[in-house]
């Protein structure tokens, strides 16, 4: 404002401001607290969700600790359903596929940590989902199916459990090279000391079969041939000179 001007001229000069700009200085305020009001809000209802649904997990963990799968099952259903953007959907997949091995029914067990696995919201959760759901398919005898779903998971922080399940899988499969390959890697993890039981993975290295690499005539199974051929026609001379 020009400092040069009257009192009076500075009044008649914040009147014309204010009344080609007032309508624009109230909404931009309305729309201001607004949005405060309208964060506030979200915001609780954000932690009345997520109270919500902690108090219906807390409810199924004391169904599956009593073993008591119909109401689980309500329950897990509502935070499917209701409360699917919360952690607790894919903690609540975790829980429910424990009262299904309990009950026996691993193939349900499997579905709902495929489920998580394919769909959850929660990487660390979905490790732990991982590594369950490879154990139940090993239970299964899909040692295969335990390979495809490890596969490219090298690089997350559970490396050491899925190698020492890698290792497992192909110990069924009777590939003990690379079983043994699994366990190693698994126990040079520098987090192996935190999640693996290290004795127990140790002892699956030192009960491997032995095994030798093949031999240069099992690589060639013409050379292979050919000697057999030579042993046989010796031996058939053999017998004829009497020798």
């Amino acid at each position: 404002m020009d400092e040069t001007l009257s009192e009076k001229e500075q009044i008649e000069e914040i009147r014309a401001w204010w009344k080609e700009n007032g309508s624009y200085v109230i909404a931009g305020l309305v729309i201001g607290v607004g949005g405060i009001l309208g964060f506030n809000q979200w915001r609780s209802s954000q932690l009345t969700t997520q109270l919500e649904a902690s108090a219906l997990y807390e409810s199924l963990v004391d169904e599956v600790a009593d073993n008591r799968l119909d109401p689980a099952q309500a329950i897990a259903t509502d935070i499917y359903s209701n409360y699917a953007e919360t952690i607790y959907a894919d903690e609540a997949r975790l829980a429910m596929a424990r009262i299904f091995m309990d009950q026996g029914r691993d193939q349900d067990a499997a579905t709902a940590l495929q489920e998580l696995v394919t769909d959850g919201s929660h990487k660390e959760i979905q490790f732990v989902g991982r590594v369950r759901l490879a154990k139940i398919l090993l239970y299964q005898n899909k040692p295969e199916e335990v390979l495809t779903l490890l596969d490219g998971q090298d690089g997350s922080a559970f490396a050491p459990r899925y190698n020492e399940v890698r290792g497992d899988a192909n110990f069924d499969l009777r590939r003990y090279q690379e079983a043994e390959a699994a366990y190693q890697a698994a126990m040079a993890d520098p987090r192996a000391t935190q999640l693996l039981d290290t004795a127990l993975v140790q002892m699956k290295i030192n009960d491997l079969p032995e095994f030798l690499p093949p031999t240069a005539d099992a690589e060639n199974p013409a050379a292979t041939a050919t000697t057999e051929a030579s042993a046989e026609t010796a031996s058939s001379v053999d017998e004829e000179t009497g020798e």
